[in-house]
């Protein structure tokens, strides 16, 4: 069976996957055909027997594919509300947006050591930390990891990845977390209008439909809240969050394209890296000017923040390398169902009025996001689906008149018997 490999392009948290799977080729085993001694009919029984066979086991994998999809979906989900509500939380003992942005993308540099982890443990063939490490940096190119190539196709990632993040974060601080989750789904939609400019992306009017449908949720949004200054701010900052999370993907595919699970690791990892050597400064200055500042190191609450990381670096794990067990669209879902899980909680713990108005721009960005889900040939796929239900239709009622035709001539045959001997 020859290898095949899935390619996933990195991401910042929660933008939604953009994967190039490699065509797998199935083993073609040998049959042997029937002895002498062997009869047609059973022959017919053996093909038909391997082909119910066959059938059970693709059914099997793609029950097992489903299977595993509803836990990745259920894990981005968790995931991804869980840190929203964190962030929540923590900026009520610590409101430092940016150095809590900065503390977890610094475990962005775990992504590699837990991949070589699960290659030493998986992998048939076992290489070592160093060949890894070079194989893997073969996907910036013949030289490698170079300084420029760190500085041109690394550097300008890290910071759209800060961006995105801190937009983000600091968005919470403004308005409810229903409100950020719900139109940060609007990142696809951008993504769409950017892939269509810029990568001359096949133009599709379902996905037009669904991009207006995100700008008038937005509008409605905004409107909800009577525009205050609070409110539009905190709109502005998720929008904002939203468009360099759509810029950061849009660009990956144009100036890197796509990526092996180890490239894209290590990649992830190089963020993290960049965060920790050129980000570091950001946090001291704003502490120092106190913009950003706190007493003292023992108020900071560690564990709030170390459990926002850790949430965000298991999202971020799952939606890259879930494609590995499961379909990229069963991962999407779980992003747009986490704003049913933070409405939710805000009911509970917030003072949040869920007006008409609020209702239905929720109802229509969700709407937009399923709409941006569906694949390039839907239209061909629905098409084929309406014709085979038509030929299956017409093939019933052909049969259901030939049933009548036989039972008619066999009443006929009753009641006029032969008398021949």
């Amino acid at each position: 069976m020859k290898k095949h490999s899935a390619r996933v392009a990195p991401l910042s948290a929660c933008n939604s996957p953009v994967l190039t799977l490699t065509k797998v080729e199935g083993e073609e085993r040998p049959r042997e055909s029937p002895g002498p001694t062997e009869a047609q009919a059973p022959a017919g029984t053996e093909a038909s027997g391997r082909t119910s066979h066959f059938c059970w086991r693709c059914s099997k994998a793609q029950l097992k594919k489903i299977f595993w999809g509803v836990a990745v979906v259920l894990c981005v989900c968790s995931s991804w509300a869980g840190s929203t509500q964190l962030a929540k939380l923590t900026f009520r003992k610590f409101d430092a947006p940016f150095t809590l942005t900065w503390f977890a993308t610094n475990w962005n540099s775990l992504f590699f050591p837990l991949y070589y982890a699960g290659h030493i443990c998986k992998s048939a063939e076992k290489q070592s930390v160093k060949q890894r490490y070079r194989e893997c940096c073969r996907f910036f190119g013949d030289n490698g990891l170079t300084l420029k190539v760190f500085f041109t196709k690394a550097a300008p990632f890290g910071v759209l990845w800060t961006l995105t993040n801190y937009l983000y974060l600091h968005a919470i601080k403004k308005i409810n977390t229903t409100d950020v989750s719900v139109l940060f789904c609007c990142n696809k939609a951008f993504v769409f209008l950017l892939s269509w400019i810029v990568l001359r992306d096949r133009f599709m009017g379902v996905r037009i439909v669904a991009a207006i449908l995100a700008i008038a949720g937005i509008v409605m949004m905004t409107y909800a809240d009577g525009f205050h200054s609070h409110s539009v701010i905190g709109i502005a900052l998720v929008v904002g969050s939203a468009s360099m999370s759509a810029l950061y993907k849009v660009l990956f595919k144009l100036l890197l394209g796509s990526a092996k699970f180890g490239e894209a690791a290590l990649f992830l990892s190089i963020l993290g890296v960049f965060n920790i050597l050129f980000i570091t400064c950001i946090p001291v200055i704003l502490y120092f000017t106190k913009v950003e500042y706190w007493s003292s190191f023992n108020d900071i609450p560690w564990g709030n923040l170390c459990g926002f990381s850790v949430l965000l670096l298991t999202f971020n794990i799952v939606l890259n390398f879930g494609i590995a067990v499961t379909y990229p669209t069963l991962m999407s879902l779980g992003i747009v169902l986490s704003v049913p899980v933070n409405a939710v909680v805000d009911h509970y713990t917030s003072k949040i009025v869920f007006n008409g108005v609020r209702v239905i721009a929720i109802i229509i960005i969700c709407l937009g996001f399923l709409l941006l889900l569906l694949p390039e040939e839907w239209d061909v796929w629905l098409i084929k689906l309406l014709t085979r239900l038509k030929v299956r239709k017409k093939e019933e009622t052909a049969e259901g008149g030939t049933d009548l035709g036989s039972g008619s001539q066999n009443k006929n045959r009753r009641a006029h018997p032969s008398f021949a001997r």
